[in-house]
């Protein structure tokens, strides 16, 4: 599965900067339509460390209009959640009608550390994949669009950017947890590999996307989520309105 991702495929800079503003109007169009006919939808990264989540969410919410889109960091429950159902933190953040949800990390995360470092049985685990599953099928069975992303990135390349960012102004985002996983890439690696398995289905499918060029992935991303959308919302019979022009190139930005 992973194996069969191409990690060398590269876009110019110079194209990616032409294509992104026509990639974020076509965006608004179909985010917007989605809030004009009540379409929920929640966009889910997860992915190596420094495989350029945060940045591909920078660059689907900086045009839109933020009351059509949420963004939820998902880190560690907190004491108070942790006595609740393991689900039940995440049903606090799903979005509204016609909102669209991004987590960055999101439920999978628990059950891949989990994995890792050994806490809980082979059974446990798939109890909590039939959990999300369960979860997604029956908020798709209501409306809600999944998308969901694996930014897929080599060891030695994720090991690069670590040495990178420890180097410079981003210093303070490398934590033992980073270097960790690389550590255990492999071991993530295989982990990784069973839960897109076990949970790539119908209503929530997995798009990996190679993450080694930036470019590549910020188009790959944003090209995915609108033709997601699109096709989505034709379905459902509700054409997108172009309520933005599509942009030519602005050489300022």
């Amino acid at each position: 599965m992973l194996e069969n991702v191409d990690l060398t495929k590269k876009v110019p800079k110079q194209e990616w900067q032409s294509q992104k503003l026509a990639l974020q109007d076509r965006l608004y169009n179909v985010a917007k339509t989605c809030w004009d006919s009540n379409t929920p939808v929640c966009v889910v990264f997860e992915g190596w460390d420094t495989s350029g989540k945060g940045t591909c969410i920078k660059y689907i919410t900086e045009r839109q209009d933020p009351r059509g889109f949420i963004v939820h960091r998902i880190t560690a429950p907190r004491t108070h959640e942790q006595q609740y159902p393991w689900l039940w933190r995440f049903w606090q953040i799903l979005p509204n009608d016609g909102q669209i949800a991004i987590l960055d990390n999101s439920w999978y995360r628990r059950v891949l550390r989990e994995h890792i470092d050994g806490e809980v049985t082979k059974k446990a685990r798939i109890k909590s994949y039939e959990d999300i599953i369960g979860l997604e099928h029956m908020l798709s069975d209501d409306g809600m669009v999944f998308i969901k992303f694996w930014l897929h990135i080599s060891k030695e390349e994720q090991k690069k950017r670590l040495k990178k960012m420890e180097k410079g102004a981003l210093a303070w985002k490398v934590t033992k947890q980073d270097w960790k996983q690389n550590k255990q890439y492999n071991r993530y690696y295989t982990a990784a590999e069973e839960m897109i398995a076990r949970t790539d289905t119908e209503w929530g499918a997995w798009h990996i996307v190679g993450a080694t060029d930036a470019n590549h992935t910020r188009i790959k991303v944003l090209e995915t989520i609108i033709e997601t959308l699109e096709s989505t919302l034709k379905e459902r019979g509700s054409d997108v309105v172009m309520h933005r022009s599509l942009q030519p190139e602005d050489k300022s930005r």
